[in-house]
């Protein structure tokens, strides 16, 4: 999960911070390809020592960070969002990274016209309810990747990193047929909440 910088993302009566809930919407990969890319995460441990990226045990792809103080607001238009979204495919290419002190080394996904609307209706669902959103979440910013490797990566790393991650493909179908929410809980980012495109779900309300 990436430190994001965050900006003001909704309406400016909105300022109290932090917020109760960070959290991040994403979906999560079906569990076959979860197990891939967690195994390619094992062997980043055993041959460089990086383990950071564990923890979130779930391998996703993320559509926004936000920050909200109703949790079941957001779970609300989620809800409704997932419900109106048929499942769809998605694809996967190549190796990027995010440079800096802590590089980050990820598999790019790449923006679809059907990826590009659902993350639109994200955005535009949560904008009433987010107190602040990363900068990263923007139509134009937004990146769409899955970790591989970050927070404990250097720069002396990344070549030997980048080398061996070199002797595979990285083209992947990956299905797009979820909505989840990841909460921080302790030094792990888990599961709050998991959405199912195309299928009504009742969300219970807070009294």
């Amino acid at each position: 999960m990436i430190q994001p910088d965050f900006l003001p993302g909704c309406p400016a009566e909105n300022t109290d911070w932090p917020p109760p809930h960070m959290l991040a919407i994403t979906t999560l990969l079906t569990p076959p390809h979860a197990a891939h890319i967690n195994r390619i995460i094992k062997r980043l441990e055993k041959k460089f020592g990086l383990d950071d990226v564990q923890a979130t045990p779930d391998p996703h792809l993320t559509y926004q960070l936000a920050g909200v103080h109703k949790l079941s607001a957001l779970k609300e238009v989620l809800a409704d969002v997932a419900a109106t979204t048929e499942p769809f495919s998605a694809f996967t290419t190549g190796l990027g990274v995010f440079p800096g002190e802590r590089p980050v080394i990820y598999i790019p996904v790449l923006r679809s016209d059907a990826l590009n609307a659902l993350h639109h209706r994200i955005i535009e669902a949560t904008a009433p309810l987010c107190l602040r959103t990363d900068k990263f979440s923007g139509p134009d910013c937004w990146l769409p990747h899955i970790s591989l490797a970050l927070h404990d990566t250097t720069p002396d790393l990344l070549g030997p990193v980048l080398s061996y991650l070199n002797e595979e493909t990285y083209n992947l179908k990956i299905e797009i047929n979820n909505l989840a929410i990841l909460r921080q809980q302790g030094d792990l980012f888990l599961q709050e909440e998991t959405f199912q495109l195309g299928v009504e779900q009742a969300v219970l309300k807070e009294k």
